[in-house]
């Protein structure tokens, strides 16, 4: 079975083309800047070079007819047809309390998710979009929908609810979500395995660091607490969000700056984080970790501040857990960031961690980094979403 995976945003449209039976991927590609001037798509053929094109794409619907153009591309096309692609399955951001698992999108379905679009205005209707645009031109193939939150629909009360007046959360929903929910599900369940853990007995922290970063608490398979909230903003430091920060800091600055409520979230999430600790030098972490080698005063402090945010909350994902048997780094920082890891390692001597420094350098594969004594087993497995939106679409259809 050939499952088409798509992860649509506003203005860019990123796809894979997985064979299910072997897991191979097949394709990939980016189509960048839609609905903007300077359009472009990238295509890369499994065992091909990477081709690029500049190209206006006006709409939705004109990326996915370009995308396909390229997948049947005799030259360098995987696909001779349309009719080969069996299912597509659609990244979906925010499901609200609607959706504790993947679905197949049908009118009914959509029209739930569209009842979801003020938990994540930014993400939801760019997902939807790109679903209607996708119907467009393949009207008859199945469609699934794999959402960020699902996976954190298992946590209890006492994780997800916040202590503010509760009819907030019986007339709005505003509880905690969490997001990343699919590389956390995909991840804690791989580490296991890789591990020899039984699943379903096991506590497993999974750290997903990249731009956006989030840590998860996963007790015998199921989510039981997560560091993003009602949005992606809130927990760890990451490139350009706060991350956790006392909303008295709103008010303080509303006063002095005379800021209106857009222009602070605009602050807490695209001036804050790395970018806002280092005075706007970079919210790149490679950035980051050149300037703290070199000593940089403000990339240390960047730094400094992110693994201690990382530090707290494993802490506090293995008090509530009763312990910990595993943790687990992922996504593009914690897979490549050895200097993160050994950071962040430093502070869990607690647990009964140490790290193996060479095994902490290497990058690329699941790997074990703590010592064989280590009480706790420390990991880096990449993650995987596309992956594990092509197996939930492959089990629904």
């Amino acid at each position: 079975m050939k499952i088409f995976v798509i992860n649509c945003g506003s203005s860019s449209l990123k796809f894979q083309l997985i064979d299910s039976e072997t897991e191979q991927c097949l394709a990939k590609g980016l189509c960048e800047r839609i609905g903007i001037d300077g359009g472009m798509i990238s295509y890369t053929p499994d065992g091909g070079e990477k081709e690029k094109k500049n190209v206006d794409i006006p709409n939705h619907t004109e990326a996915f007819r370009l995308v396909l153009e390229a997948l049947m591309n005799p030259a360098t096309g995987v696909i001779k047809s349309v009719d080969e692609i069996d299912a597509v399955g659609h990244r979906m951001v925010h499901g609200g309390e609607k959706f504790a698992c993947s679905v197949i999108l049908n009118d009914e379905v959509l029209e739930a998710v569209a009842s979801c679009n003020d938990l994540a205005p930014l993400h939801n209707p760019a997902n939807l979009t790109g679903v209607y645009a996708c119907k467009e031109l393949m009207p008859n193939v199945p469609m699934v929908g794999v959402f960020d939150t699902a996976f954190h629909q298992t946590m209890p009360e006492e994780a997800y609810i916040y202590a503010i007046p509760y009819e907030y959360y019986k007339k709005y929903g505003v509880r905690r979500y969490g997001f990343h929910g699919t590389s956390h599900a995909f991840v804690s369940e791989h580490a296991a395995e890789f591990l020899g853990l039984d699943y379903e007995n096991s506590k497993i922290i999974v750290c997903h660091i990249g731009n956006g970063a989030s840590i998860s608490a996963v007790k015998n398979g199921k989510c039981v607490d997560t560091s993003m909230g009602l949005t992606p903003l809130e927990g760890l430091v990451m490139g350009t969000r706060s991350g956790d920060v006392d909303p008295g800091v709103l008010e303080f600055l509303a006063n002095k700056e005379g800021m209106d409520i857009k222009a602070l979230l605009n602050m807490l999430n695209k001036k804050s984080g790395l970018l806002g600790l280092t005075d706007n030098l970079s919210s790149d972490n490679r950035d980051i970790e050149d300037g703290y080698r070199s000593g940089d005063e403000a990339c240390v402090r960047a730094m400094k501040a992110t693994c201690y945010r990382v530090v707290k909350y494993i802490g506090a994902y293995a008090a509530a857990m009763n312990g910990v048997d595993a943790i687990c780094f992922t996504a593009g920082v914690g897979e490549n960031s050895s200097i993160l890891r050994e950071l962040v390692c430093e502070h869990l001597g607690y647990l009964g961690i140490t790290i193996d420094p060479e095994e902490n350098k290497k990058r690329g594969d699941d790997n074990v980094i703590s010592t064989p004594d280590s009480k706790v087993k420390v990991c880096v497995i990449p993650t995987n979403e596309e992956l594990a939106i092509a197996r939930e679409t492959a089990r629904l259809v």
